[in-house]
């Protein structure tokens, strides 16, 4: 068996093209939707991130906003400015890139965004909401991972999904969307005895730990779905994703690349979680 390779950037672009033509349609009626990223501190990756973020909403016709500041800034600048970003009626969407530095409060500073402009989904109402299944937004990652998983045609309803990761991020909000889609979900994390077992008995298998190809084909049951959701950088330089994908994609039926799978439909759900919050806007 050879997986069929689950193209997030074919279908990120089909997506984004369709955001572009509704971002021109809003602002044809003097709603352009728009985007603030606050980063802080110089971490490569993260500035990288914010790059692709800021690029990805200029192609889609969108405003957007850095706000950089050093590591050593006081949490109460950045405070500040989220009053006056949530203030701002040119702005939809707000992101906090993470990880912050150490002194600050990651969940104080993530509660101070209006959750009408929380984009990412990470504050704790828009999380409730996400629970009981009345979402305002669906966390960027695991709503990209659903999209790919419906434009494949993958079954969820009455499947076992195993998503391998429990964090805030990814994890928790992944396992959500999969049992509000039919699926029986098992969350395994760093304290799951045989994980191996686990992961075998996954029609659909969601990797998000960030530790380079820990899953491997021995791992995966013959047919599944796999989604790798890692993204680490090797001794080399080279990335690679949590999955092996050399042995994995000789054993399941659909797999994700990295990169190129699932990072792609992170930033185009982003964008998508800024459109709809102008489009809210512009009826209110």
């Amino acid at each position: 068996m050879s997986a069929r390779i689950l193209d997030g950037n074919a279908l990120a672009r089909e997506l984004r093209a369709g955001f572009k033509q509704r971002a021109e349609e809003l602002a044809a009626r003097g709603a352009r939707p728009g985007l603030a990223v606050i980063l802080v501190g110089d971490d490569p990756a993260s500035r990288i991130y914010v790059r692709h973020k800021v690029n990805a909403c200029a192609q889609a016709g969108f405003h957007s906003e850095q706000h950089v500041y050093p590591a050593d800034v006081d949490a109460s600048t950045v405070l500040a400015r989220l009053a006056r970003l949530n203030a701002a009626p040119e702005i939809h969407g707000i992101l906090v890139q993470l990880p912050l530095p150490r002194h600050f409060d990651a969940d104080a500073v993530l509660a101070a965004i209006s959750p009408e402009k929380d984009v990412d989904g990470f504050r704790a109402e828009n999380v409730g909401a996400l629970t009981q299944g009345r979402p305002r937004f669906i966390p960027c990652t695991p709503c990209g991972v659903m999209k790919l998983l419906a434009a494949a045609g993958v079954p969820i309803e009455g499947r076992e999904a195993v998503v391998v990761g429990r964090s805030n991020i990814v994890g928790k909000p992944m396992a959500l969307l999969l049992m509000h889609a039919g699926a029986t979900v098992t969350i395994c994390h760093s304290r799951t005895r045989d994980l191996p077992a686990h992961c075998r008995r996954a029609d659909i298998l969601v990797a998000a730990v960030g530790k380079a190809r820990m899953i491997t084909g021995e791992m995966i049951k013959p047919g599944a779905a796999v989604i790798d959701v890692g993204i680490n950088r090797l001794a080399d330089g080279k990335l690679c994703g949590d999955v092996d994908f050399a042995s994995a994609s000789e054993v399941a039926a659909y797999i994700t690349p990295v990169p190129g799978g699932v990072g792609p439909m992170t930033i185009a759900m982003l964008l998508a979680n800024t459109l709809a919050s102008a489009e809210r806007a512009a009826v209110a």
